[in-house]
Formats: structure tokens, sequence, C-alpha cells
């Protein structure tokens, strides 16, 4: 965890945070860069389209206008016959003709387009040579320029709210771009968090028996002892291998039904009801299993990750359990569906918390400030994961009961 301004951060979420930060400028940028593009190339298409249409009105007028009357709106037309003397339509602007362009085409120069500076926009004017006379049309610019205004409005009022519709649609499509990788981290840290809580105990449990071996070895114990340490040792490691091998797989419990196997849980109760046995007997505790009635209580999954489960709740069992307590571990059958219950009488918990039980590091309500960790949580995962459910009932200093239930496997329903 790293501090900026004195405040604790979370290393994931900060390059969460940067990444989604630099998806959405980029994002924004290239949606703001194409808007401004697709601006200016309107912008240019208009004004093309505009000096193609003046330069073309402008070169029909000065063709065919027969007099200086009726000239196309906007439009003003001169007229200059050879003795020297000049019409012009009514109404014409100050400051036109354009005298000094009609004594050059005049003189024997070619038509000419000139622009000349007036009110918005200006005027355009041609002026070319028709027998003896110089014709001269002028076209005021005044509603092009007013339509380029407009255009120029229209994109900026577009490009403001684009900009606006960019930063959000980024923002949005940063966080959704970023969701896998989130969910990655999520399940990195989660696995990591799994890891440690599942290897702890058989961990311990090797080493423990480990130490009984080295003890025994110093001790000059026979050879019947020593092979039932190591025995104990092998069973050991498999189960370790077993636990490592289901948490590398855990990530896709719900896509491995192909992989699933029949599993007895009366087996699988008797493994773990002797694997903590030596527990219980040096806390005191009495530790049993009811197999029920009706033989072998078979279900299709995996047996690692069910084993994984009754040794969590009997460990659970067991670390809640003062000396002279009873642990006890029943199968049954009922309605093609295998029960499992996992019962103590030691300190219990609030009924409030049974559902809190199940969630990821949590803790115990009202005075109580005890936190459940991992163990209860990957339980209802994997059982869920197995088509089942699990529940908890308990009450204060009366003990806790865990049940889950399987279907059972088809090809062992009667």
């Amino acid at each position: 965890m790293k501090r900026l301004g004195g405040v604790r951060t979370d290393p994931d979420q900060a390059l969460l945070l940067r990444a989604r930060r630099v998806i959405a400028v980029q994002t924004a940028a290239a949606i703001t860069v194409s808007l401004l593009v697709l601006g200016a190339l309107a912008l240019v298409v208009m004004i093309h389209s505009q000096n193609t249409a003046a330069a073309t009105l402008l070169r029909q007028t000065a063709a065919t206008a027969e007099d200086v009357d009726d000239p196309p709106p906007g439009v003003w037309i001169f007229m200059r016959d050879a003795a020297g003397r000049i019409d012009a339509t009514e109404d014409a602007p100050a400051g036109l003709p354009d005298r000094v362009t009609l004594d050059r085409v005049r003189a024997g120069a070619s038509a000419t387009t000139t622009r000349i500076d007036g009110r918005e926009g200006g005027y355009l004017a041609l002026t070319r040579q028709r027998g003896t006379r110089t014709v001269q049309v002028v076209m005021s610019r005044h509603e092009q320029h007013d339509e380029r205004e407009r255009l120029l409005g229209a994109l900026l009022a577009g490009e403001v709210v684009g900009l606006l519709i960019a930063a959000l649609s980024a923002a949005l499509l940063a966080r959704r771009a970023t969701a896998p990788l989130a969910e990655a981290l999520t399940r990195q840290r989660q696995f990591v968090a799994d890891a440690s809580h599942e290897l702890r105990t058989p961990l311990t449990q090797l080493h423990t028996r480990a130490q009984l071996l080295q003890m025994d070895l110093r001790a000059g114990a026979g050879p019947a002892e020593i092979t039932t340490d190591v025995d104990h040792l092998v069973t050991g490691t498999r189960h370790l291998g077993e636990v490592v091998e289901d948490l590398l797989l855990s990530t896709q419990l719900g896509r491995r039904d192909d992989s699933r196997a029949p599993v007895d849980l009366c087996t699988v109760a008797a493994e773990v009801i002797t694997e903590q046995a030596g527990r219980a007997r040096n806390q005191d505790v009495t530790l049993t299993l009811d197999p029920g009635a009706g033989g072998p209580a078979v279900v299709r999954g995996h047996r690692a990750a069910l084993r994984r489960v009754l040794t969590a709740l009997v460990d659970n069992a067991l670390s809640h359990t003062s000396a002279g307590g009873h642990v006890s571990v029943a199968v049954g059958r009922e309605h093609a569906t295998v029960t499992v219950v996992v019962r103590d009488d030691g300190t219990g918990f609030d009924p409030a918390d049974a559902e809190r039980l199940f969630a990821r590091f949590a803790r115990a309500g009202g005075s109580d400030h005890r936190r459940f960790g991992l163990g209860l949580a990957l339980a209802r995962e994997v059982i869920s994961g197995h088509g089942g459910t699990i529940e908890a009932w308990g009450s204060p200093g009366q003990g806790a009961a865990f049940t889950f239930r399987l279907p059972q496997a088809k090809d062992d329903l009667s």
C-alpha cells in the first residue's frame, strides 16, 4: 500500500485509475480530433462550393447580360462603351465599379477576376471585353460570409457538445475496457489469499509429522513407528498436492464438469475424521462420524475440493469447541440428495451472523469481533460449484451446525 497525501492507496486500484485515465484521455482526444477534421473538411467543402458557384454566376452573367438592368440578386453590372461612358445597375454600392480593372481590360488584358474590399465578405468582380463594350459584373459576398459564419457557429457548438460526449464516452469505454483487468487483479489477489489460507493447515500438519519423525529417529524408534510416521508424511504430501491442484483449478470450477467423478462422502468424511483425530485428542474433544444407513453417499464432483470443504468445517468446529466438548459429522441421504452436517457444542455464534459467516474476511456483528477468514467462504464456493447449498445454524454458548447438501450421483440412486 502506498501513501498519497497521507492517504493509503491500493497499488492495484492506482494502476486501474491510471489505465482508465490514459484510455479516457486518448479516446477523448481521438474523438475530438476526428470532430475537428470533419468540421474542417465541411468548411473547406463549403468554401469551395461557394467559390465555384460565385465564379459560375459571374461568368454566365458577364456572357449573357445585354444591359445593366435586372441582374441576379446581389449582383451589379457595369458596362463601359467605346466612348468611355459607364452604365451601372441602380443602387450599386459606393466605390464600384473597379475602374482600374476596367481600364486594364479595355486596354487589351484578358478577362480578370478580382476581389474588392467592402462590407462583410467584400465583393468578387469579373471583368471582360465583349465587342466594343467592357463588362464588369460584381457580386456581393455578404450572404456567403454569413453562411460561413453560421456554419462555423454550428461547428463550434457541435465541437463543444461532441467534446462533452467524447469525455463521457471515453470514461465509459475506459471503465469497460479496464473491467477485465480489474477482474484479473481481483482474482489474482483472491487466489493468493485462498492459497495462503488453504496451504496453511496441510503445511502445519506436514511440519508436525516431520518433527514427530525426527523425534522418533533421534529416540531410536523401531521400523514400525518410523514406517507409520513416514506413511502419515506421505499422506500429508498427497493431500497438499491435492489442495494445490484444486486451487489452480478453482477459478474454473463451473467449467470442470467433464472432470468430475463419483465421490463417496462417507469415505471422505472418514478420512477427515482420521486426519483430525490427533488434534481432537490434544484438545480433549470427542470427534465422531455417523455414516448413516443406506451404504455409500455418492455424489459427482471433485474429491479434493469436497475434502477441503469437510476439512474446513471440522477445523472450524474444533477451533470453537473447548475441552470436553463434542464434534460430530453426520452423513444422510434423502430424496436424491446427500446431506452432511458438521455439528459442535462449542461457543456458537449469533444467528444474525449466519450469512455473514460465508463472506470473505467478514467480522461478526455486535460485541463479537471475531474474523471469519476465508475457509467458510471457500466452502460455499465449492458447494455452489457442485450444484449444492450450504447453510449455518448457531446460538451463543450452544454450539453450531453447518449443513451442506449435494445432488446424489444418478448411478447411486436405488
